[in-house]
């Protein structure tokens, strides 16, 4: 099965270009989705995370609010956080590749190669788009504001060095033009597969 990583910073148009991956029939993984299911009531991360932060837990499950103050109190949370929700994180892949039966299993994951993950992947696909467009799609869906986004933003690698580290760039400016990016990318990898 040939992994294929899929990244871009915030507001690139990476969740809408990983479903089209998947109607295209491949197995797509979200690292996001994963976190959410992990910090979910019965979640695997709740025992430890309520072992080590007691006040992150509402409810039954991690609360993500509770968390960022305690990383913007704490200067040695999230390293800690990390320690915990990343195995498992891993975890869910390894689970997720073992049931895949797709020839091409995506992996959604938009710290791919600030946490080294690209290393693992046969390819890497960025999707992108201009600057301007960036920061008008993420403001405009009125969640965050301008600083906010900024920090985001500041903790990401740049676009450009995303995109000349990767091995294909998907300019997600029209969901047309995507798709028959997305489609290229995958006749491009299964080319290469029959002559492997």
């Amino acid at each position: 099965m040939f992994h294929l990583g899929l990244t871009g910073s915030i507001g690139m148009g990476k969740s809408t270009t990983a479903k089209m991956f998947a109607e295209e029939g491949c197995a797509v993984w979200d690292a996001d989705a994963a976190v959410h299911r992990l910090y979910a009531k019965g979640g695997a991360a709740v025992a430890p995370m309520q072992e080590a932060f007691p006040t992150a837990i509402e409810a039954g499950a991690v609360s993500r609010a509770a968390l960022k103050e305690i990383i913007a109190t704490d200067p040695t949370a999230l390293t800690r956080i990390e320690a915990i929700v990343h195995p498992l994180v891993a975890q869910d892949r390894a689970t997720f590749l073992a049931s895949a039966t797709s020839d091409i299993a995506v992996l959604d994951i938009p710290l791919l190669f600030e946490t080294g993950g690209d290393a693992a992947m046969d390819a890497v696909v960025c999707v992108a788009i201009p600057d301007g467009v960036q920061r008008d799609r993420v403001l405009a869906r009125g969640t965050m504001t301008e600083a906010q986004f900024d920090a985001i933003r500041a903790k990401q690698m740049p676009a450009k060095e995303k995109c000349a580290r990767s091995d294909y760039v998907i300019v997600t400016d029209t969901p047309d033009h995507a798709r028959a990016q997305v489609r290229e990318v995958i006749r491009d990898i299964k080319e290469k597969l029959r002559h492997a």
